[in-house]
């Protein structure tokens, strides 16, 4: 039996990318990096979980930045730096109203909650992103309404290991069959199946090309979605075992 729900944040919950995108240029602009990551590259670096390990890997790829500053620890230091302006940006854009919850989220949040599913986070993303977030998009209840969060601070193996997944489960007590991993991208869903979780996956403008093989069902949106469709399909043998076809729910 379905007992609880696993969200993803960035791309799932809220499409957040974009803002995002404009909080890194902001913070390269402020350490005086001539750094303007556009959608393109920005999509590509997408594939890279975590957003010190995407500055870190354009750093990288670039070619004309040093490998090595100081002592070893001052690019660290400084790529610390970055994402600290970064996250700032962000939380002063989400505390604007410039991101909003995708279609169908806070519905199935609600229905979820009083059917006495528990709620659950597992992401890779900070935990004062995922506070100013869902403080502004479900209200100062959220911390009541997840059971468990599960994020960069807890679970530092990134997507797509399955470690933020594997750990919710643990807090929850529950086996991966008793619950169902939402995700937007194909990391995510690796982290998801690798713990053994049948996984939705409603894509995004940044994430629509991936391979979502394995995949439970791929839907543009949580929208109309509801628990006795989930119910449905988590009990399908195939839901946890070998990766079913993807394909687009039957209308409620």
């Amino acid at each position: 039996m379905l007992q609880a729900l696993i969200f993803d944040v960035d791309g799932t919950l809220a499409d957040t990318e974009l803002v995002h995108l404009a909080a890194f240029n902001h913070a390269f602009a402020e350490v005086g990096l001539d750094w303007h990551w556009d959608v393109p590259l920005y999509t590509r670096l997408l594939e890279v979980s975590g957003g010190k390990e995407r500055i870190r890997a354009h750093w990288t790829e670039r070619g004309d930045m040093p490998q090595d500053i100081g002592d070893g620890n001052e690019l660290n230091e400084l790529i610390a730096h970055i994402h600290e302006l970064k996250t700032a940006a962000y939380a002063q854009a989400v505390q604007d109203g410039h991101v909003q919850l995708r279609p169908g989220v806070l519905a199935l949040l609600s229905a979820a909650a009083d059917a006495g599913l528990r709620l659950a986070i597992a992401t890779t993303t900070s935990p004062v992103n995922i506070s100013h977030l869902l403080q502004r998009g479900v209200g100062s209840h959220w911390q009541r309404l997840f059971a468990v969060v599960e994020d960069a601070a807890t679970a530092p193996r990134k997507k797509p290991h399955p470690q933020v997944y594997q750990q919710a489960l643990q807090r929850l007590g529950l086996p991966a069959a008793h619950a169902m991993a939402f995700e937007d991208s194909a990391n995510g869903l690796r982290a998801a199946r690798a713990a053994g979780l049948a996984t939705v996956v409603t894509p995004n403008a940044f994430t629509a090309h991936h391979d979502f093989t394995g995949a439970l069902q791929v839907l543009p949106s949580l929208q109309s979605l509801t628990l006795a469709q989930l119910h449905q399909w988590n009990a399908m043998p195939s839901s946890t075992s070998s990766p079913p076809a993807i394909g687009t729910p039957p209308c409620p």
